[in-house]
C-alpha cells in the first residue's frame, strides 16, 4: 500500500505524529488544521512508561523533548486560605519526562514539514467513501480525493461527526478551563467542593451546559461566575484568565465507541478514545499514531490494517482512560478531606508506589510491534 494518500485532520498531537511514521513507511500524508497556525501554550503533558518513551525515541525527538522539559514540581494542596493540606510528590503526578503541550507540538510539527503537506486555516466539511477512495470537500480549499482519511482531530472530532453520525462523547460532570499563567504562583490548587483553582486551570462540577464553543468571550464568563467568590489567588488567577490568549475551555468527555474505522475512514488519538484529562492521552496519541502507520505499512490492504489497528489499540486506551474530576475537585468538604488523607498517606507509604506502578501498568499496557522492516514487506 505504499504510496498512498492519506488525509490526517489534526495538527496538534496525533495528526503530526502520524504524519511522520507514514512518511516513514512510504506513505503521502497531508495534514489539514482548523486553526490558522500551531496552538501556542497550553497545559504540560506527560509521558510514562518504556511504551511512550520507545516510540518518542525512534521518532528521535526524546531528546528535544527532554531539552524543553518542565521543571517537575511536587503539587501542593491548599483550602482558601492558603494553608496546605497535603502534597504529592513529583514522581507520582509528573509522570517521566514533562513538557507544555505548545512546545510538543512544535517538536513534532517541526519532525515533519519538510516532507509533510501541512494546510491550516480549513477544515474538513464533507466525505464520501465509495469503497476505492474518498472524496473530501473543504471550508475553503477545492475538493480533494485520498485512498483513506484519519479523524486526529481530538475530543470534538469533525470526522468522527462525519463518519460515524449520531455519535457523541459522554459527559463526566465537570469542565476545565487552561491558560498561561506565571509560574509565582508554584504548583497548588486550592480545591472548595465542586471546584479547584490553580495557576492556569480552573476545573469545576457542574451539570451539562450549553455554550457557543467559538465564543471565548462567553466561555470566559462562565468560568468567572463558577468560581465567583472563591478566595485564595482565585480573584487574581481570574483576571489573567481574562487576558489570555491561549484560553481553552471543554467539558471532561469520555470516548468510547464500538468501532474506530469505517471503511477507509479511521480515528486516532482522542477523536476515537479520548482520555478525558486522564493524564496519558498524549502517550496514547504518541503509541496509537506508531500503531496506526505500522499496521498500514505492514499489511496489504487497509481493511486488514485497520483490524490490526483497532485489535490493539482499542484495550490499550481503556486502560488509559479516567476522570479528573472527582479525584482534584470532590463534590463536598467530606470528600476533600478524605482525598487530602488519601494523598498524604500515598506520599508517606507504600501506598503511593502501589499506584504510581498502577499508573505505568496502564502506561506499558500494549506489546508494541516492530515496524522496521513493514514498509518494504507492504
Amino acid at each position: 500500500m505504499r504510496g498512498m494518500d492519506i488525509l490526517i485532520s489534526g495538527a496538534s498531537i496525533a495528526g503530526p505524529s502520524l504524519a511522520f511514521w507514514l512518511r516513514r513507511f512510504g506513505f503521502n500524508p497531508t495534514v489539514v488544521e482548523r486553526a490558522p497556525a500551531l496552538r501556542p501554550g497550553g497545559q504540560a503533558v506527560d509521558f510514562r512508561g518504556d511504551a511512550h518513551l520507545s516510540v518518542l525515541r525512534r521518532m528521535g525527538v526524546l531528546d528535544e523533548i527532554r531539552r524543553r522539559q518542565t521543571a517537575r514540581q511536587d503539587c501542593v494542596f491548599v483550602d482558601e486560605s492558603g494553608r496546605t493540606h497535603a502534597v504529592l510528590p513529583a514522581d507520582f503526578t509528573a509522570g517521566e519526562v514533562e513538557i507544555l503541550r505548545g512546545n510538543l507540538s512544535r517538536i513534532l510539527y517541526d519532525a515533519t514539514s519538510s516532507d509533510v503537506e501541512y494546510v491550516f486555516g480549513d477544515h474538513i466539511t464533507g466525505v464520501v467513501d465509495d469503497g476505492s477512495g474518498v472524496d473530501v470537500t473543504f471550508s475553503r480549499g477545492a475538493p480533494r480525493r485520498f485512498d483513506l482519511v484519519i479523524g486526529a482531530d481530538g475530543m470534538h472530532s469533525g470526522v468522527r461527526a462525519l463518519a460515524f453520525s449520531g455519535w457523541t462523547p459522554e459527559f463526566l460532570g465537570y469542565y476545565v478551563a487552561s491558560f498561561s499563567a506565571p509560574d509565582s504562583y508554584g504548583n497548588t490548587m486550592c480545591t472548595t467542593p465542586g471546584r479547584v483553582a490553580s495557576p492556569g486551570l480552573f476545573l469545576f462540577a457542574s451539570e451539562e451546559l450549553d455554550y457557543d464553543r467559538r465564543d471565548v468571550a462567553a466561555q470566559k464568563e462562565i468560568v468567572a461566575r463558577a468560581y465567583e467568590g472563591m478566595g485564595w489567588h482565585t480573584p487574581e488567577l481570574l483576571e489573567i484568565m481574562r487576558d489570555a490568549e491561549d484560553f481553552f475551555f471543554d467539558p471532561i468527555t469520555r470516548v468510547r465507541m464500538d468501532r474506530i474505522t469505517s471503511g477507509r475512514i479511521g480515528l486516532v488519538g482522542d477523536a476515537g478514545y479520548g482520555a478525558a484529562l486522564g493524564g496519558m492521552g498524549t502517550g496514547l496519541a504518541i503509541v496509537s499514531s506508531y500503531v496506526l502507520a505500522g499496521e498500514l505499512a505492514a499489511h496489504r490492504d487497509h481493511v486488514a490494517a485497520f483490524a490490526a489497528y483497532e485489535a490493539l489499540i482499542r484495550p490499550y486506551a481503556a486502560g488509559c482512560q479516567g476522570n479528573p474530576g472527582p479525584f482534584l475537585a470532590p463534590k463536598s468538604r467530606t470528600r476533600i478531606w478524605l482525598r487530602d488523607r488519601m494523598f498524604n498517606a500515598m506520599a508517606r507509604l507504600p501506598l503511593g508506589g502501589m499506584f504510581a506502578r498502577m499508573d505505568m501498568k496502564a502506561a506499558n499496557g500494549i506489546t508494541l510491534p516492530d515496524y522496521a522492516s513493514a514498509g518494504q514487506r507492504s
